[in-house]
């Protein structure tokens, strides 16, 4: 009998830690407007690194350190990497970004599914939507988004880390501005 009250009591406990740590997620990601944070990107084995902001709903401005001078835009619409010799426009909504980017849904779909605890230092909360699959990783003592990992239809693996994260910064008004095609170089 005792042993089942132990099991019970840490059944419980277990589940309200858990619950706890959604909760706080749920807080946190809702009194945010805007971040900026140094970036790590693996795609398929390679790396890139970087600078993000990213303003909800749907915008984000990343410049790319590499030599192509790469940056990825979007105003909310339209997503655009821009590189010294190529220009490439695509629907958000046809991108994973579409849905990382969209707060709203985010909460929406962390509210709904089961966080993983891994190594007790990262929350995970896992889903599929519109034929990817997408993995959100949080810091379990600050609560914040450092990372996540999509993959497309087409098995394509992606994943970024997120570093040197500030919230509700001072934004240039113009940053998710989308470049033009002419402007290479």
């Amino acid at each position: 009998m005792k042993k089942f009250f132990i099991l019970f009591f840490s059944i419980i406990l277990t589940t309200e830690v858990a619950a706890s740590f959604k909760k706080n997620i749920i807080l946190n990601l809702k009194s945010i407007e805007n971040l900026n944070f140094n970036f790590e990107q693996n795609i398929n084995g390679e790396i890139e690194d970087g600078n993000c902001t990213i303003e909800y709903p749907k915008k984000i401005f990343c410049k790319y350190n590499q030599d192509d001078k790469k940056v990825l835009i979007s105003n909310g619409r339209s997503l655009v990497i821009k590189t010294l010799d190529n220009y490439y426009l695509y629907p958000l909504e046809k991108t994973s970004l579409n849905l990382i980017l969209d707060k709203k849904f985010l909460l929406d779909k962390i509210k709904k599914i089961e966080e993983r605890i891994i190594n007790n230092k990262f929350i995970n909360f896992k889903f599929f939507e519109n034929e990817n699959e997408i993995n959100l990783f949080f810091d379990k003592d600050t609560f914040n988004l450092i990372g996540w990992q999509t993959q497309d239809i087409y098995q394509n693996l992606s994943i970024t880390y997120l570093s040197y994260i500030k919230k509700n910064i001072k934004i240039k008004k113009n940053l998710f501005r989308l470049p033009k095609k002419d402007n290479l170089n």
